[in-house]
């Protein structure tokens, strides 16, 4: 009995190997995947037969087909688009964005509204995500796909565990039991993430290159939040939220912050808090709800041909953060960093007084400076982040398994 749950288990993680590299490229040959794993050819070509028989895996030919340098060309593969899909949602300040994403990581469809987070209820809020989810579960019986899979991120701090928003910026409640609602209406294992968490497994994704073991993802928009790889490995915290950058204090009793605290460096780095010093409104006015991305253009535009507050204020977002980065890279050694979202479009305003003040805290002082890379549009990292993470559970608890039949199948619930 010892003997066979041990080749269970080596038989699981061969498949775990031969799935990630796969999930790393889009096709491979089989002598591709044998350099990759460090496995035997005769247990790749075990495996990928397997892979391929449950419909997890498929062929590439003719002109999808890889060759050798002598003989014939090899046979490709890659990850069947058919085999599964996952639903990605990311909500954020007022708005909602919902994803059907096949095996392969391709977006099969996509629906998105605009909602009043800070004026509806947790209720309301789980109301419309689950309708939105349904639409997509629906998509997916019709084309008799199975999900087995939903993946949420939001912007502010999250329960892993117990599949919680526990607070978060964009509404007034707190506490939103999310995963449980989706769960309970459609019978899908559902994750509760962080949106910056996302941002950094997409650019590990996307870059690896780039991206490797240590990273920092700084999201810069109205809010101002990150994203760590640390070793390779998601920084999460105890409970899925552990880069909470923006509301690291940053002036003590100092300027109103969304939190309710003050001297977050998110009260001096946020959009509003660049367009509330720019307009001189004081540190006590209370956060604006929303600011338009063609206003924060414009600011940026003023900052650009004059020296006043406009420039001042941009400047003094830039210090904050990298005073912020400063304490952090005190801490753990300095890596890149990536500034993701519409502050990224005014980087050139903020990047000179961050290197300063970057450079006088010890962390600036006793290491290289990092290398800084700006991605303004950060909604398709977050959806893509999703979609990575729910994708990679299905690999490894699912298909490694050897689980091909239906897995809390495409067929909804009532909600």
């Amino acid at each position: 009995m010892t003997a066979i749950a041990r080749s269970d288990d080596v038989r699981r993680q061969n498949r775990r190997l031969v799935l990630s590299v796969l999930r790393r490229s889009e096709k491979l040959s089989r002598t591709e995947i044998t350099a990759r794993t460090g496995l035997s050819p005769s247990t790749v070509s075990a495996i990928t037969s397997d892979l391929l028989s449950d419909g997890i895996l498929r062929e590439l030919r003719d002109g999808d087909a890889t060759a050798t340098r002598r003989g014939r060309p090899q046979v490709a593969l890659g990850l069947n688009p058919d085999a599964a899909a996952v639903i990605a949602v990311v909500l954020s300040l007022n708005a909602l964005s919902a994803a059907l994403i096949d095996y392969a990581g391709d977006v099969i469809v996509s629906e998105q509204s605009r909602l009043d987070t800070l004026a509806m209820s947790g209720d309301e809020i789980a109301a419309s995500v689950r309708a939105m989810v349904g639409t997509l579960v629906d998509e997916a019986t019709y084309r008799d796909m199975r999900v087995p899979r939903i993946a949420v991120a939001f912007q502010g701090i999250t329960d892993a565990g117990a599949r919680t928003l526990l607070w978060s910026p964009i509404t007034r409640e707190i506490d939103i039991p999310l995963g449980d609602a989706l769960e309970g209406a459609f019978g899908i294992p559902v994750t509760v993430e962080n949106d910056c968490n996302m941002i950094a497994v997409a650019l590990k994704a996307k870059d690896p290159g780039h991206y490797g073991e240590n990273f920092i993802a700084v999201l810069l928009s109205h809010g101002l939040g990150m994203g760590m790889m640390v070793r390779g490995e998601l920084f999460t915290g105890t409970k899925s939220s552990g880069g909470e950058f923006g509301h690291m204090n940053h002036v003590p009793d100092g300027a109103l912050c969304r939190c309710g605290r003050r001297g977050c460096i998110e009260a001096y780095a946020g959009n509003y808090a660049i367009w509330r010093a720019a307009r001189n409104l004081g540190d006590d006015t209370p956060p604006a709800a929303d600011i338009a991305d063609a206003d924060m253009a414009a600011l940026a535009a003023a900052a650009r041909a004059a020296d006043g507050p406009e420039r001042r204020a941009f400047h003094a977002a830039g210090r904050a953060i990298g005073f912020g980065l400063g304490s952090l890279f005190a801490i753990l050694d300095p890596a890149p960093v990536a500034i993701v979202g519409q502050g990224a479009l005014a980087f050139d305003l903020i990047e000179g007084p961050l290197l300063e003040a970057l450079a006088k805290t010890a962390g600036g002082q006793h290491h290289p400076i990092p290398s800084f890379h700006t991605d303004p549009d950060e909604m398709p990292l977050i959806r893509a982040g999703c979609a990575m993470r729910a994708l990679t559970f299905v690999d490894r608890e699912i298909f490694a398994r050897g689980a091909v039949s239906p897995v809390a199948g495409s067929g909804r619930a009532v909600a």
